[in-house]
């Protein structure tokens, strides 16, 4: 498709699929031998001007009617003569009109789309590019004759007699140019905003759990009455079938380029199958339990000065917006990992998060990036109680070096110390066993966390990623029954390993299997007469999923996770939930 360029201004046929730009340039008028060896032949500027005023002119029409733009019949210039351009008949290389236009730009200059300035190939082209082309030297021998530069007769005589074959194209070319002029003006004037931009995420999940509920040795006691079967106990769990939404609307804002301020506004009904499996290793990894209430999510700044990106967040700045999680196709909660625990690794990068900020510094041609944060927990660093606030509250601290020595291969090493306030301990982060999450008895508790991932890119189909995680649980207080735990500790573990293959069946599909660790306490310091002890077995996932892209803005995603040895106790049988989630973007 050709480009031809016009003075100052671009149109885009929907009818041809031709981008025309008018050239900028200053356009030579013919050279000083050509006009002295046909001095018989030179018009003078005004006599020029004269004739070719004559031709038709594109005039943009005053409708505002913004229902009707795009049709030619309601401009009012003549356009209904034209009825398609698709049914006018091309002009051949060996048209005279054809020769004429393309010894006008080998003398003028003036289509400037290729090097030579001249039209390309010997194909036969559409009578609309071939208007368009005309009417850019028009313009140009009008601009010419204008400066009072000389032109030869013969060239005058051509475009008048090219203008009047051409009149209909050069009409609708002008209409064209109006229209388009018309419908930029009115989005300019009706647009939503000239720093933000919108775009939203909406899910749609169905999904069912079945098996047996997880049970605690006091529970399952309970149900069984103390080691005496009852007939009527049951664990099953309901075989039901679910449907719930998650929306995330996302004003992006940014004043300089290099910045962004996210505000989200999201509301949800998704199932926590925490409660009807007993279990929070069988949640779902976009999950929002809050009865479709409205609430504002996000709102954070993002900024770059150089090498240097900083940001600064009053309200759910999460760590993974911070450090790199390194899991590109699992990571996200709308079209990543259908279960919790697969999308990140939970001891660095999940804890008290929400209001502070952080920092990212790449050096040696981004071969290295160093990052760091300190985030209180929404709904502590925001308050001025006793126990409470930016400092003195629930936070987390950390660092983070990412080394990416080639395009298709990188490793993160982080750290992260957490405090869980005195009856808020949660050091699985929701991802591990009831004694991995308090092993503490709700006495207040820091955690110092390790974690390292590796991403491997093996080639265009395959992506290999593996992550580990280590954690120092350190009680730093009275437990609920008033007992001191100061001193005490807990190692905690956890791991998980995933691999996709990409564009499978179709290009943009994603084929993942993964499976893990869930955290799991495998040591806990207690006095004489604890009852509470580590892990008795390792609870493990494993995750398959297929991400089938419908198109550009809907994704379906069907898989399922099944939980082995939930809350590590091996009279805990299998968990397995299944699930279809639908993701619109736009």
């Amino acid at each position: 498709m050709w480009k031809l360029f016009f003075q100052g201004l671009k149109l885009s046929s929907g009818m041809a699929g031709l981008s025309l730009i008018v050239a900028q340039t200053v356009i030579a008028a013919p050279n000083e031998s050509e006009i002295n060896s046909n001095q018989g032949d030179v018009i003078s500027p005004q006599e020029a001007l004269g004739i070719l005023q004559n031709r038709p002119v594109l005039k943009t029409p005053l409708n505002r009617d913004t229902s009707k733009q795009f049709i030619d019949s309601n401009t009012g210039n003549g356009m209904s003569q034209v009825t398609s351009i698709s049914e006018l008949r091309d002009v051949s290389p060996t048209d005279w009109a054809y020769e004429a236009l393309r010894s006008l730009v080998e003398r003028y200059g003036c289509i400037v789309g290729y090097p030579d300035r001249t039209f390309r190939g010997n194909r036969a082209t559409s009578r609309w590019e071939f208007a368009a082309g005309l009417n850019a030297c028009l313009n140009t021998i009008e601009r010419l004759l204008q400066e009072n530069v000389a032109v030869l007769r013969e060239d005058i005589e051509k475009l008048k007699r090219l203008a009047q074959e051409f009149e209909q194209e050069l009409i609708a070319l002008g209409a064209r140019i109006g229209n388009l002029e018309e419908r930029v003006a009115f989005l300019e004037d009706h647009q939503f905003s000239t720093t933000t931009k919108l775009n939203a995420e909406i899910l749609f999940t169905v999904s069912s759990a079945s098996g047996e509920r997880a049970l605690d040795s006091r529970q399952r006691d309970d149900i069984f009455n103390f080691g005496n079967p009852n007939p009527n106990a049951t664990r099953r769990i309901d075989d039901n079938a679910t449907l719930g939404f998650r929306a995330r609307l996302n004003f992006d804002t940014s004043f300089t380029g290099k910045d962004r301020l996210r505000t989200r506004i999201e509301s949800g009904n998704l199932v926590r199958y925490d409660q009807a499996t007993g279990t929070v290793m069988a949640r779902l990894g976009h999950d929002i339990f809050d009865d479709a209430n409205v609430s504002i999510g996000d709102l954070y700044y993002r900024f770059s000065v150089g090498e240097f990106t900083g940001w600064v967040g009053t309200s759910s700045l999460d760590i993974d917006d911070i450090f790199d999680v390194g899991t590109p196709f699992l990571a996200s909660g709308g079209s990543g990992a259908l279960s919790r625990f697969i999308r990140r690794n939970p001891l660095v990068f999940r804890g008290p998060e929400g209001i502070g900020g952080g920092f990212q510094y790449r050096f040696f041609d981004d071969i290295f990036a160093v990052r760091g944060l300190y985030l209180a927990a929404d709904g502590s660093g925001n308050s001025p109680d006793l126990g409470e606030g930016l400092f003195n509250g629930e936070y987390s601290a950390g660092g983070q070096l990412g080394l990416y020595p080639t395009d298709n291969l990188d490793f993160t090493f982080t750290y992260l110390l957490s405090y869980f306030p005195e009856g808020e301990a949660n050091t699985s982060s929701s991802n591990g066993s009831r004694v991995a999450s308090d092993p503490f008895l709700e006495a207040p508790t820091l955690r110092d966390s390790y974690g390292i991932q590796g991403d491997w890119r093996i080639n265009q189909t395959f992506h290999l990623t593996a992550w580990g995680g280590y954690a120092l649980a350190r009680a730093q207080g009275e437990d609920e029954n008033g007992v001191d735990r100061r001193g005490f500790g807990a190692d905690l573990w956890t791991w998980s390993a995933a691999l996709s293959v990409i564009d499978v069946f179709k290009e943009g599909a994603v084929l993942s299997l993964a499976g893990g660790q869930f955290v799991t306490a495998e040591r806990i310091d207690a006095s004489p007469g604890d009852l509470r002890v580590p892990d008795k077995d390792t609870p493990y996932i494993i995750e398959a999923q297929y991400k089938y892209p419908l198109n550009d803005n809907i994704l379906l995603t069907p898989g399922f996770y099944v939980v082995i040895n939930p809350e590590g106790d091996e009279f805990n049988n299998s968990i397995w939930v299944g699930a279809l989630r639908t993701t619109f973007k736009f």
